[in-house]
């Protein structure tokens, strides 16, 4: 009796263990009882290899084995480092129900790994979050995230590259479910580049409901890039299940078409996939949860002394259904013609929305430990394509970009212009760099629009309906249509390269591909690159797609016309950081940090103006209530130290 007594105690202790996590119907709701189906509850029930066909003789829904050697449970690592913290995310497949719940960072000392943090998983979603604090970034350091007794993931946290001159940045997006399995060419020519950065723009994966198994495919397609070096990764429009997002913060929408502004699925699943993509990013800088607990991510990482503002530029996004008047066979597609565009650039419409407008304030007066600056997002604050789906289908204006609302674009950008920042995106399935206008053409930031990484999805073309160029195109350009030109919105852009499909049934022809931009800090210069897929970069440029690379100094970010020159400036100490103010319309027309001791400030104006300086934020007034002239050589030379 005692043993029998002692055997049922024992069998009942392990129950607890043998319990599998929450059903997707507990996490989201009995209306959509499967989301996230193949990674929650008894997944293993449903986890069946790709040659195993369900009861009913169909195939079946398959993205990859989650049913992997319990070995090999640490699928990938992804991470940054700012300020002093690393934060690290751990991506696990499905546990099992007696398997631990626990699991270990360490780093290699020497000749031994040592555990540095231990914490529990975090579920739904599978991931082991990791903060380190008082990280000393000028070192190399090995780094394994490990599970029970044999699982374990490696890789190499890089120091900060501050000491180099140039600082490389992967800039990739739309990976195609539809086209399964590794992506050998970008690896091996990511690999070569060996970028010190790497920016996924979002639609890591478009398995809309079940971001899980999705998340992990793309982690298994990128770990050996992603492991080694620190990570952007945003999500987009089809990572939180959606075909397009307006997410008006956070309301509920009527359908995952999107275009009544909200999200489809409910918030949980949203913040799923949110910790699945955005952990490791630095804290958010407004922390504050939207409608319905949705959370933001929106922050800044600084490698290398680039400094990048990371944005949400699909959160807080008005739709259009309801809001404008149809004038075409969707609320965001517009093929009227004779449309006015002041009807859809209304009052009250949102783009960034007034908390992230107030970050990149903040941001382009904030250099410290950065030289120069670039904002990430998702999409591109213009419409910079005519052709959408198929060759034949030609669009005038799509809502579904950061072109519209028109003013919250301007908005945007001139913040952007103020830090002299430029742009990095994706979205658009077509590669393309522009130069954004404002007011006029050429005075506002550059941009990059990465071309589909596997372009099966959603065709677009650059190709204006006359095929001509526009006015002063792009000198010794291979490519027919450089130039000015305005979207269908009336936004001004300038076109300086595109990466048109060939042949959409010819992989080799799809303008599949990636993008790749140099931060030259001793020469204050960007160049954009731009890789097809199955090129070779040992070929050199000429492996490129027609019209890049293409370099600009980072002051062309500021095109506004020059009328006038204030003192000469000449600093006891070099590097400071300098602000312009228009003293008549109280803006601020730019904040940098200059190189070396002297500098001599440009206005936009023959108004008076006033400059403040500082070591890394503006601080002390040097002058103002100042009349700029004409002619820079007759300009005072003021000595001054910065630091006063």
């Amino acid at each position: 009796m005692k043993l029998l007594i002692l055997s049922l105690f024992c069998f009942s202790s392990v129950l607890p263990l043998l319990k599998a996590e929450p059903e997707s119907k507990e996490l989201f709701g009995e209306k959509f009882p499967s989301l996230d189906h193949l990674s929650t509850g008894e997944w293993w029930k449903r986890a069946r290899p790709p040659e195993v066909p369900s009861k009913k003789g169909k195939p079946p829904k398959r993205i990859i084995e989650l049913k992997v050697p319990r070995d090999q449970v640490v699928a990938f690592a992804l991470y940054t480092q700012d300020s002093a913290t690393l934060k690290l995310t751990g991506q696990l497949y499905p546990l099992m129900p007696d398997e631990s719940r626990e699991v270990r960072l360490e780093t290699k000392q020497g000749k031994e790994w040592k555990e540095i943090s231990r914490v529990k998983i975090t579920y739904p979603g599978w991931t082991a979050h990791f903060r380190i604090s008082n990280w000393d970034s000028t070192k190399n350091v090995p780094y394994r995230v490990r599970h029970g007794k044999k699982a374990s993931f490696e890789g190499l946290i890089r120091k900060d590259p501050t000491n180099q001159d140039t600082i490389v940045v992967g800039n990739l997006s739309c990976n195609s479910s539809r086209t399964k399995g590794p992506r050998p060419q970008i690896i091996e020519n990511l690999k070569a580049i060996n970028p010190d950065m790497l920016f996924f723009a979002g639609d890591q994966t478009y398995h809309h409901t079940e971001h899980t198994a999705g998340w992990i495919e793309f982690g298994l397609q990128f770990r050996d890039l992603i492991k080694d070096r620190p990570t952007v990764t945003i999500p987009d429009d089809h990572d939180v299940g959606q075909a397009n997002l307006w997410g008006e913060s956070g309301i509920v929408a009527t359908s995952p078409a999107g275009n009544s502004g909200g999200y489809f699925y409910p918030i949980p699943y949203v913040n799923m996939v949110q910790r699945q993509q955005t952990w490791h990013l630095p804290d958010p800088v407004d922390p504050k949860k939207l409608k319905r607990g949705l959370e933001v991510y929106f922050t800044r990482l600084r490698v290398g002394g680039i400094d990048f503002a990371i944005l949400e530029d699909r959160k807080f996004k008005t739709g259009p259904a309801g809001k404008i008047p149809k004038m075409g066979p969707r609320p965001d597609h517009i093929n009227d013609p004779a449309y006015n565009r002041d009807a859809v650039n209304l009052d009250g419409l949102v783009l960034l929305g007034d908390r992230q407008l107030n970050f990149l304030s903040d941001w382009s007066r904030d250099w410290e430990g950065a030289q120069m600056k670039a904002a990430l997002s998702a999409t591109a604050f213009c419409g910079a394509v005519h052709i959408h789906g198929n060759p034949n289908s030609r669009l005038l204006a799509d809502l579904d970009s950061n072109a519209w609302p028109q003013k919250g674009r301007n908005k945007a950008l001139h913040e952007l212009r103020k830090a002299m920042a430029t742009h990095l995106c994706g979205d658009q399935h077509l590669g393309v760099v522009v130069q954004h206008g404002i007011e006029s053409h050429r005075d506002g930031p550059f941009a990059f629009t990465s071309p589909a990484i596997v372009n099966t999805i959603y065709g677009r073309w650059w190709k204006p309906e006359d095929e001509k160029p526009g006015p002063r195109p792009i000198p010794d350009s291979p490519l027919p249509w450089t130039g000015d030109f305005e979207d269908g919105l009336g936004n001004k852009i300038t076109m300086h390269a595109y990466a048109n499909p060939e042949d959409r049934s010819d992989e080799l022809k799809r303008a599949d591909g990636f993008g790749v931009a140099r931060f030259n800090k001793k020469n204050r210069t960007v160049t954009f690159e731009c890789w097809p897929r199955f090129s070779k970069v040992s070929d050199g440029d000429q492996a490129q797609f027609p019209g890049w690379p293409v370099t600009f100094k980072m002051s062309e970010n500021d095109g506004r016309k020059v009328k006038g020159w204030l003192p000469r400036l000449t600093f006891s100490k070099p590097n400071p950081v300098v602000q312009v103010i228009n003293d008549e319309t109280k803006d601020v027309l730019y904040t940098l940090r200059v190189q070396g001791k002297n500098f001599q400030p440009k206005v936009y104006s023959m108004d008076s103006h006033s400059v403040r300086i500082g070591k890394d934020r503006p601080g002390n007034v040097v002058f103002s209530q100042t009349k700029p002239v004409r002619d820079p050589k007759k300009a005072k030379v003021l000595s001054i130290d910065p630091y006063l």
